[in-house]
């Protein structure tokens, strides 16, 4: 069974870890959205200072990681996506090779979701690189809705697609 719970300092060595098995496969597959600079331990421990690093779990094992933040990416206008209205966007979300399949993913974006509803916040905003097939066929399948492609500042020469999902 898949429980989420907030990260602490003392997952990072595990998280690093999982970075080092998920980047490589990304890149084998021509999904470059990630590489050995991007996400780093120093994102992951930023993101747990502020709180919205979360962690999923099975057999007390960290299979996967997302962090749940309301900074939504100026680009994400792009699409037509309100910068002014309130959402909950999941960043950095990676599943461990070794727990795909099992409904990591899935557990830490309806994690996403329960923070939107205890916030009162109505939308749900997540990208992904286009060469990411899975996440691709992943979203719409949680109740995301393809709004279009953008690209990202930080990220460039890479091209991502953007999802919503209202509450």
């Amino acid at each position: 069974m898949t429980t989420v719970r907030p990260a602490t300092p003392a997952d990072l060595p595990a998280l690093v870890n999982l970075l080092k098995r998920v980047v490589p496969l990304m890149n084998r597959a021509g999904n470059f959205q990630w590489d050995d600079h991007y996400p780093n331990e120093t994102v992951f421990r930023q993101d747990i200072v502020k709180k919205q690093l979360w962690v999923a779990e099975i057999n007390r094992q960290i299979a996967g990681v997302a962090a749940l933040t309301e900074d939504q990416e100026p680009e994400y206008a792009q699409v037509g996506f309100d910068l002014g209205q309130r959402a909950i966007v999941t960043h950095r979300l990676a599943v461990d090779p070794a727990f795909q399949g099992q409904g990591v993913a899935v557990a830490l974006l309806a994690q996403a979701e329960q923070i939107a509803l205890e916030r009162g916040i109505r939308f749900l905003r997540i990208d992904t690189n286009s060469e990411n097939q899975i996440t691709q066929k992943l979203f719409p399948k949680a109740g995301y809705i393809y709004t279009g492609e953008i690209t990202l500042g930080f990220r460039p020469g890479l091209r991502f697609l953007a999802y919503e999902k209202k509450l």
